[in-house]
């Protein structure tokens, strides 16, 4: 490993815009072009335009960094048309060799697959990554933890957007075990009744009952909303509930795959036909929901496309885990011998996200901003998970009654296979260590 390599996995940088991917395993091969993700994909979120507007120059080091780390020929910040605060901010403060891209006000415009092709004209390889076309792609919050790692700083904290029914939203640097409870409590009082949180936002975000679950280093928004809420009830479905009233209501209009993003760019992903396999057994049915496993999970099918309010996404997640079980995963090759031309219609078919807003009933929650707030506390009590979205999980190198400073080394990442460190967020006492690693803070 290169000395920035070996500092950015020392330090625990995973990916922030939501996959949690250690970050060192992306940055360790050469490529011709570096995006920087501002485009902001989930509504209501404000996190990477906080980070845009008040940390610009760590920003733009993480990406010198890694220009210099991964020799890019080219590199391009990516931020959507509506965020024109972000956008005159950094029009004076770009260098010249740092493109600005705008994206479309749509959904989801932040993914990678879609700013790979609307910057560089290439599609990533189905079942691919970036780096297959000669692209790296990070999240504008992991280039700033890339610099912090560069001067010997650790992940310890991650900026969130609280939102929705709360008196004041706000998006701050939260220490990472910080309960939910006391984020939303430095909003104000929740507005409304039975709250339930979003967690990560409202199309791929899922609904938390428990407010003392806590902030995890890919935690990026909090939507407090009624438990009522139609989205809410969606996302709430249970697997039997959702492949019942699917196999009974669907009528094959084909409209989740007609407005899919992804098959809208030529993958083989065709939520319709894995709807028509709840009818089906056996061979049919193998044939039927291999359309499922170019599915990623961005929720406009359900959300958006369906007119019958059915959940086509569930479904094909799913699915997806019925076909790793049974064998019949696709290679990357296979995925990409079906690949076809991109859709004829597709720059017609994007979600515009104010639209969006409106059909989950969130536009009131749109018109009231989530502005930087300067949180310098510390919780009452922080609960560090040690489960790895990706790879192996960390291993605990403290034990109850152990004192620790902001920034130790508490969990140790795996001598081999992928895997980050963890460390503490606050300076304290260790007094619980399973699953997760419980401090209690000096002075509570």
């Amino acid at each position: 490993m290169s000395k920035l390599v070996e500092q950015v996995r020392q330090a625990g940088v995973v990916g922030a815009g939501g996959a949690g991917f250690p970050c060192y395993v992306k940055i360790g091969s050469p490529v011709d072009v570096l995006i920087a993700n501002g485009a902001e994909c989930e509504p209501l979120l404000n996190k990477d335009q906080v980070i845009i507007q008040q940390f610009t120059e760590a920003l733009l080091e993480g990406m010198r960094l890694l220009q210099r780390e991964t020799g890019a020929g080219r590199m391009v910040l990516a931020v959507k048309k509506k965020h024109q605060a972000s956008i005159e901010h950094l029009r004076p403060r770009l260098p010249a060799d740092i493109e600005l891209k705008v994206m479309p006000n749509v959904y989801p415009a932040g993914d990678e697959y879609e700013l790979v092709y609307e910057i560089t004209g290439q599609r990533i390889p189905a079942g691919g990554l970036p780096r297959d076309v000669g692209v790296l792609v990070q999240n504008v919050e992991t280039l700033v933890n890339v610099q912090r790692a560069a001067r010997g700083e650790p992940v310890t904290h991650t900026m969130v957007t609280v939102h929705g029914e709360v008196e004041r939203p706000f998006t701050a640097w939260l220490p990472i075990g910080m309960p939910f409870a006391e984020a939303l409590a430095l909003a104000g009082a929740v507005t409304c009744a039975a709250p339930v949180i979003m967690d990560g936002g409202p199309m791929m975000g899922d609904i938390v009952e428990d407010f003392s679950t806590s902030i995890t280093a890919t935690t990026s928004g909090l939507l407090v909303v009624p438990r009522e809420a139609h989205v809410v009830k969606i996302k709430s479905e249970s697997e039997p509930q959702f492949t019942r009233i699917g196999k009974a209501a669907c009528d094959q209009c084909t409209l989740c795959t007609e407005m899919c993003p992804r098959y809208l760019l030529g993958y083989p992903i065709q939520p319709h036909l894995v709807m028509r396999s709840l009818l089906t057994t056996g061979p049919t049915s193998e044939t039927l929901s291999v359309h499922a496993q170019a599915c990623c999970e961005c929720n406009v099918c359900t959300l958006w496309a369906c007119p019958e309010q059915l959940n086509p996404r569930d479904v094909c997640v799913a699915t997806k885990r019925n076909l790793k079980e049974a064998g019949l995963w696709q290679s990357a090759a296979q995925l990409q011998a079906q690949t076809r031309p991109l859709h004829s219609m597709r720059e017609y078919r994007g979600v515009p996200t104010a639209r969006l807003v409106r059909r989950l009933g969130l536009e009131s929650y749109a018109r009231k901003p989530a502005p930087w707030l300067a949180y310098g506390g510390v919780p009452a009590r922080v609960a560090i998970t040690l489960q790895a979205r990706f790879g192996t999980a960390p291993v605990a190198t403290v034990k109850p009654g152990d004192r620790v400073s902001r920034g130790d080394v508490i969990a140790a990442a795996p001598a081999s296979g992928l895997g980050v460190p963890v460390h503490a967020s606050v300076s304290g006492k260790v007094t619980a260590v399973a699953e997760r690693i419980d401090i209690l803070p000096d002075g509570k």
